[in-house]
């Protein structure tokens, strides 16, 4: 998702998108864990999805 899609979001829906991007960091590293993951490049996306959701939420209690 794009950062400017993840603006046009209310605070609501960014926690729940940040909700639902750590539940899948976590599956990651359970398939991780018992060596079910094959495309290892999804956890560097899933964190840089995390980072770019805290941004924003950032952004948008800064400007309040």
């Amino acid at each position: 998702m794009n950062a400017s899609e993840l603006r046009a979001k209310n605070s609501e829906d960014l926690q729940k998108e940040l909700l639902d991007l750590r539940k899948a960091q976590f599956g990651l590293r359970m398939q991780i864990a018992t060596q079910q993951l094959t495309n290892t490049s999804q956890i560097g996306k899933v964190r840089k999805e995390i980072a770019r959701v805290k941004t924003i939420q950032r952004e948008k209690a800064a400007t309040k």
